[in-house]
């Protein structure tokens, strides 16, 4: 395959500067989505936080739907058009221009309903970017450098993370007036956060837009109109079901318990100022040292696969998981949730690490595109199963609380959905 073949000989640059993406978007992952913004929507603009909470998982439901109806269609149409890259800047930038609007929700209820449709629009691209992103794994790996390229690429999310989390912190939550002069008043610190999410996840695209080639594109297929990608999926998906039912089982399996994982970090700076009483400053404090845990999780999960292979890294991985979001469903106090919650974080790249490299070693010879975008459909076309645990289940019992255990169920779902899948072959080398 062109993709992955052409990647071997200096390609470091090329690495490097795909990885700088997920440093720079893994901000609004941790900042906008999980600790920082979707707490102000539901304890500074909302008028309480469970029905706060409730709304959010609500909008976010809402883009996990639009997702999984279009996601399909925009990433096989920049496959086929051979405008992945071009997508991608165009995805990010749409994610970029929500974020910075952010800036313009203060902390009453009337601008509430604002504040979660910029949120959830900003979600939509943000994933639709994601899906341009890891398809160009392809482009910048080959098949024995893909599973370390893939979790220096999550490590790179995470301790990009830490990076934004603390200037966040330390320049705009924390001091009483903020960098450029900001307070709290109206909630200017936190908007003022929104800017500078946008600025950072601006800065680093950059590089993968200007240092990665453009993917080439498909020969002998047409790009066609707008609806028949809908076709091309059904004929891809009815392949794999006659040829090679094990990774259509592990697409499967894999989008529930992904976007499991997904929910863990969408929902927990939420949980750990509703549920467990963190301060604002508390929530950022845990985020930092939680995605340093998860960005060393990450690389050393990445080593484990090289050594048990990828199925083993990610059952025991979604074990642990598992077991600790009981505990943390069940156990009170704030020092149940830093014990709980770093444990969690340790598991988390692992699992998603493993996960892209599993299928790496599974698919067939030269359709290692075709599977990679099928990889990123599916997870994106069950994207809405988290917020719909989350909120469904703080519905129903009229506790935050209740709604972790909605993503824990999500996780065990998806555990043993993988189990009966029958682990990729050892590989040489």
């Amino acid at each position: 395959m062109t993709a992955t073949t052409n990647a071997a000989p200096g390609a470091r640059k090329a690495v490097l500067s795909w990885a700088f993406w997920d440093w720079g978007a893994s901000a609004f992952s941790a900042v906008i989505l999980t600790f920082v913004f979707s707490v102000y929507l539901t304890d500074g603009v909302a008028a309480d936080t469970e029905s706060g909470s409730q709304a959010l998982g609500v909008a976010l439901t809402i883009a996990g739907v639009a997702v999984a109806l279009l996601a399909p269609v925009t990433g096989q149409r920049s496959d086929v058009g051979g405008r992945r890259k071009l997508w991608l800047g165009i995805h990010s930038a749409v994610a970029i221009a929500c974020t910075a609007g952010l800036f313009f929700v203060e902390d009453e209820p009337s601008y509430l309903l604002a504040g979660l449709v910029l949120l959830a629009v900003g979600s939509v691209f943000f994933e639709f970017a994601e899906v341009n992103y890891n398809a160009m794994l392809v482009q910048v790996s080959t098949p024995k450098t893909m599973g370390r390229v893939s979790g220096f690429g999550w490590g790179m999310g995470y301790f990009g993370s830490v990076i934004a989390l603390a200037v966040v912190l330390f320049a705009f939550v924390q001091p009483d007036v903020g960098l450029f002069g900001v307070t709290s008043e109206d909630g200017l610190n936190i908007r003022a956060v929104a800017l500078f999410v946008a600025v950072w996840f601006l800065v680093f695209a950059l590089p993968v837009l200007l240092f990665v080639p453009e993917n080439p594109p498909l020969r002998g297929q047409a790009r066609g109109n707008f609806f028949s990608g809908y076709k091309v999926l059904a004929k891809r998906l009815a392949h794999l079901w006659r040829t090679d039912r094990r990774t259509l089982w592990f697409l499967a399996a894999s989008a529930v318990y992904r976007d499991g994982l997904t929910a863990i970090f969408t929902f927990g700076g939420v949980i750990a100022a509703g549920t467990f009483g963190f301060s604002q400053t508390e929530v950022v404090l845990f985020a930092i040292v939680a995605n340093v845990t998860a960005g060393i999780g990450a690389v050393s999960g990445g080593r484990l696969d090289d050594r048990l292979g990828p199925k083993t890294v990610i059952v025991v991985s979604l074990i642990a998981l598992v077991i600790i979001g009981v505990a943390l469903t069940a156990l009170p106090g704030k020092a149940t949730f830093w014990v709980c919650g770093l444990a969690l974080s340790v598991f988390l790249g692992p699992a998603q690490a493993a996960s892209r490299t599993f299928l790496a070693r599974i698919v067939e010879p030269e359709r290692e595109g075709e599977a990679f975008g099928l990889y990123a459909t599916t997870g994106r076309a069950v994207s809405f199963l988290g917020p719909l645990a989350f909120s469904g289940f703080i519905a129903i019992f009229d506790s935050q609380r209740a709604g972790m255990a909605g993503i824990v169920l999500i996780l065990a779902a998806g555990l043993a959905a993988i189990l009966p899948v029958k682990a990729p072959a050892r590989q040489d080398g």
